[in-house]
């Protein structure tokens, strides 16, 4: 008989696995976790960010120690309307992540452990070693998937140090003034400190490897034109985040083979924004307080939340369809202006994803900022077969 080499393994030592890892140290320290990750650091190159009212008061809790900046405020800039938002935001940056998690689980991380292959219990390394447990979740990020129809938000980012203060006060979630090429294009800023930021150019684009998005020129021309041209890059970050347009939730699990899965690799984030942060955290305090940890309860309860999940938020993958099929990709501008001049609770409850039937009344009124009959056609059939433009 095959003795158990740890009772939760986590494949993947990404966001969703860290944050797993950390409520299941808390509140379950009776059942031993082990985190493999491919890479020679947990959580990667990234920076996660989440609004204040993402988060209820256990989820705050958890992700408190890995935060490492937070502001009471945020912006947007559109052509035709600028505005600061009395919401507060916080970013978690890998470096930070990285640096508790490792202190905190301590030889419960192997780094550098890449995974052939996953059965609902067994983990195969890729140098033949097999390791067991009463569960095994994988968290390795999103993978291909026929059930699911996406659309994507790419983007590139330079941590940059400046020669003098930058003046930004507040996060600027997005500048949309930049041109827009290729899709609904915005460059996201969060001020690090006086003279340090983080600016990222972003396209909402309809492939993940569009060609034409041109990032890094887009980047350097924001630079020059705030006045920025001159800094040390610290670091750069790149990232292809899925926008769900539409899918077959319950297909998407059947081809999970019994395997519990976490974050992206769950269809775990934001319909509409990406975030992943917020779904992270529920699921971690969700699988942390399960009554029993073997892989078939674990599954299921994994499964459930996530169809449950998916289901509840068919209103913003209809918006999606609406944003990235009902105009041309340099028109999408519109719709996000027009969503920035609603009432700032609407705004934080679209974040969170805990829109109201009132709210999604005053989303869908007046006339779209794109064609009426495509808008309505976008939103109400199902795309899952049908190809972008």
């Amino acid at each position: 008989m095959t003795s158990r080499t740890v009772d939760v393994l986590l494949v993947g030592g990404g966001l969703a696995n860290g944050l797993l890892a950390l409520a299941l140290t808390q509140r379950r320290p009776d059942l031993s976790v082990l985190v493999l990750e491919a890479g020679d650091r947990l959580g990667g190159n990234h920076t996660w960010s989440f609004h204040d009212t993402d988060l209820d008061a256990a989820g705050s809790a958890l992700v408190a120690p890995l935060v490492a900046h937070r502001w009471p405020a945020q912006a947007v800039v559109f052509p035709g309307h600028a505005r600061e938002l009395a919401s507060g935001y916080a970013s978690v940056p890998s470096d930070r992540f990285h640096d508790v998690l490792a202190a905190r689980l301590g030889d419960r991380v192997r780094l550098g452990a890449s995974v052939a292959a996953l059965t609902p219990t067994t983990a195969t390394l890729s140098d033949g070693a097999v390791l067991t447990a009463l569960t095994v979740i994988d968290g390795r990020g999103p993978a291909p998937s026929p059930h699911l129809r996406l659309g994507w938000q790419t983007f590139l980012g330079e941590e940059i140090r400046l020669a003098a203060p930058h003046g930004v006060r507040a996060p600027v979630i997005m500048d949309a003034t930049v041109p827009q090429r290729g899709g609904y294009r915005f460059v996201y800023v969060l001020p690090f400190g006086p003279d340090r930021l983080l600016v990222e150019d972003t396209a909402y684009a309809d492939a993940r490897d569009q060609p034409g998005l041109d990032h890094a020129d887009s980047l350097a021309a924001y630079r020059r034109a705030r006045g920025w041209g001159e800094a040390e890059v610290i670091r750069r970050e790149t990232g292809v985040l899925p926008i769900t347009l539409d899918g077959d939730v319950e297909a998407f699990w059947a081809a999970a083979d019994g395997i519990p899965r976490s974050g992206l690799r769950a269809g775990l984030f934001h319909p509409t924004t990406g975030y992943s942060l917020p779904d992270a955290a529920r699921l971690a305090l969700l699988v942390a307080d399960l009554p029993d940890h073997a892989a078939p309860a674990v599954f299921a309860a994994i499964r459930d939340h996530a169809v449950r999940t998916f289901k509840e938020r068919r209103f913003f993958r209809a918006l999606n369809r609406m944003l990235f099929l009902a105009g041309r990709p340099e028109a999408r501008v519109g719709v996000m202006e027009r969503f920035y001049r609603l009432p700032r609770p609407l705004i934080e409850r679209f974040y969170a994803a805990r829109l109201t039937p009132l709210d999604k009344a005053r989303l869908l009124a007046g006339k779209p900022p794109v064609p009426v009959g495509a808008a309505l056609a976008a939103i109400a059939a199902p795309t899952l077969r049908r190809r972008l433009p």
